[in-house]
Order: C-alpha cells, then structure tokens, then sequence
C-alpha cells in the first residue's frame, strides 16, 4: 500500500470568530482506504496549509503502515524542528494514518495500540451555557451540567491581565464558590487560569481556592519556565495542571523530571497525534503523573483522543465542550454520546466514523479580514 494524496478541508465553527475553523487532513491510498487527521490550530490556518502542502511532496509513494518511520521522518526533516505549526501538521498526519492502519486491518486503533485499560472514559465539561459572569449565570450553568450527568467541569473565572488585584480574586472566588454550591461536593471543578496570572497574583489566587477542593488549577503561569512552575506547585495547596501548549515528550521532559504537576494536559492535535501522546503518557506514568488530554478542538481530535484514553493507564478523564456537540454530531456519520458524563468511540475499524462532505461545505471557513484588524490577546 502507498499513500497518493492528501487533502486539506476545513470547516467553520458558528460562534467562533475568524481565523478559528476545523482543519483536517484526508489521506489517500492505491488500495482505495483513506485516513482523517485534525490539526486545529486557532489563527494559524495558513502556516497549517503551507506545511501540510511541503510533507505532502515527502509522504507521496509512501508506506502509510510505517507511522514511526514518518513521524520521524517529518519531524527531523529540516534543520527547523517542531513548534506549534509543524508538530499540529505532523499530529493529523499521524492521526490519519492510524485511521488507514485501523481500517485496513479492520479493527479500532485502540485495539492497535494494546487493546482496552479501561471500559469508558469519563468526560470533564467545558464550552458550558451560562448567562454572564456573575455568581449566579454560574450557578445556573453549572447546575445545567450536572443534570446532565457530568461529574467533572471547568471554566475560567479569573480574566483579565496578569497582576490580580484583590477585587478580581474576590470576583473569581466567588465564582468559584457558586460552582461549588451548585455541583455539590462530589463533582470535580477545574480552574483555568489560561497563564493569565504572574507568580505573585497566582499564589494568592491559589490560597483563596483552597476551600473549595477543586481538581486541579491549569495553567496557573506561562508554561515556558517550568522551573517557575515547579517551584509554584511545591509552594501551593492545590493540584496544578499544565501540558495544552507543550509539544512532544521533549517539551514534558523537564516538567517531568521537576515534578512540577500531577496532571499533564496534552492535545492530540498538536503535541504529536497518538504516537506522541502515548509516549508522553508512559513518560509521566514513570513520575505517577496522570493524563487529561486537551481538546477544545473538533471532532476527530475528540474521537481520537478517546482511543487513546482507552488504552492508557494514566488517564484521568476527558475534556469536551458542550458547545461544539451538536455539530460534532451534524458533521460525523456516527454521533458521539455521552452517557451519564461517560464516553466511548464509535464502534468500527479506524476511528469508526467520517467526516459528511456536505455538512463541511454548509460551514466555510472564516479567513482573517485584514492584518491591521487580526485578534491579539493584550497581557
């Protein structure tokens, strides 16, 4: 079997701004089998096109059964290895090949990645309703997600710029506290900073929390020293969370070796598809580190990082955003389901499930409007 082409398609996301489409990748066989990938990259749609348009020329002719001999093969191509755009590329690459080695033997490819360690997934909510920011939009938001059946949730109540003043720790605590009365004491609560805070901010931030036990604290600083970060974490009495904007075992090496967290947060899109992440995983299983994978993207990430969960020891539970189901469901030919907050793949070889082509072409792609209007975020 030789790959003979690949495809890029991307699919806008309705209430998303521009620049925030799906993107994904379809590779094609002379056996007639072809495999899905994601790499969804907010902004940074055409660096996605333009890298996916240079290992195209490479992956043409082929093996596709050889997925570590091209993981390799792409990443250390060049000289330039890695980073956000080359790795996301390499991660749907790799996604789709395990989709075309899934379909080809005709088995799932958690089944190709050592069968089941667990029988389900637990999913965390994020993307849930809510009406404002206030402790009462919250209260009603979450109590939306735990007559669901959700066990596990996360937001963000702590904005703006990276020193906190008292009257925005006060605001999100009280957020936090809304959460808290409406979950219950039994459903876990993430908090996620998104490093909007500095060491200073972070810790007092960290204190006022601590009442309220929640499951972990995410990306309480940048995630570019770990030093910092380990140092943070020792100091503090809540679990600290980090990974989404990591790429490769070699960016978690030092994170790792500091024990500097408890739960790492990989996306499957962009820190190296399922080849990656499950190395990444056996990495911090060594550390006694456990695994929530990343995913605020669309999907094939969310379908894929099921499989991989399945199959790994480690793996705390699953995000999803509640917001984005609907049309994950429009757009696949088999819905994903969740069960009283649990989840399983579709059933079938590969990942069980297509993309409709006439859904993507409902939902065109959003370019970005001119350079002097494109979205920054202001620390």
């Amino acid at each position: 079997m030789k790959i003979t082409d690949l495809h890029v398609m991307r699919m806008g996301t309705p209430g998303k701004g521009e620049g925030t489409n799906w993107t994904f990748v379809k590779i094609e066989t002379d056996a007639g089998i072809y495999g899905l990938g994601e790499a969804s990259l907010q902004y940074k749609d055409e660096g996605l096109i333009a890298e996916f348009g240079a290992f195209k020329r490479y992956l043409i002719g082929k093996n596709p059964f050889e997925i570590e001999r091209l993981w390799t093969s792409l990443y250390r191509r060049v000289t330039w290895s890695g980073g956000p755009v080359t790795t996301s590329a390499i991660s749907a690459i790799d996604l789709a090949l395990w989709d075309i080695k899934g379909k080809a033997l005709g088995v799932p490819v958690y089944e190709l990645l050592g069968g089941k360690s667990h029988d389900k997934i637990r999913m965390y909510a994020n993307g849930w309703p809510r009406k404002g920011n206030t402790p009462e939009g919250i209260f009603e938001g979450v109590k939306q997600v735990v007559d669901q059946g959700y066990t596990a949730l996360k937001f963000y109540p702590f904005g703006g710029e990276q020193v906190a003043k008292i009257d925005r720790i006060e605001h999100g605590v009280a957020l936090v506290e809304a959460a808290r009365e409406a979950a219950g004491p039994q459903v876990e609560i993430g908090i996620d900073i998104r490093a909007r805070l500095n060491i200073w901010s972070a810790r007092r931030v960290a204190q006022a929390l601590e009442p309220y036990n929640i499951a972990w604290m995410e990306e309480p600083i940048l995630w570019d020293n770990p030093e910092a970060l380990a140092q943070f974490a020792h100091e503090v009495r809540v679990p600290i969370a980090t990974g989404e904007q990591l790429y490769t075992r070699w960016g978690f090496r030092s994170l790792l070796e500091l024990n500097a967290v408890g739960i790492i947060q990989p996306d499957i899109c962009h820190a190296g598809g399922i080849t990656e992440l499950k190395k990444i995983a056996a990495m911090a299983e060594t550390y006694y580190v456990t695994v929530a994978p990343h995913n605020s993207n669309g999907p094939i990430s969310t379908i894929a990082s099921l499989h991989l969960d399945l199959c790994i020891h480690n793996s705390l539970m699953q995000e999803i955003f509640l917001s984005s189901i609907g049309l994950y469901n429009e757009v696949l030919t088999q819905p994903i389901e969740v069960i009283d907050g649990h989840c399983v793949p579709p059933e079938g070889p590969g990942w069980g499930v297509d993309l409709k082509a006439d859904v993507l072409a409902k939902y065109p792609p959003k370019p970005f409007t001119p350079i002097e209007s494109e979205p920054y975020v202001e620390f």
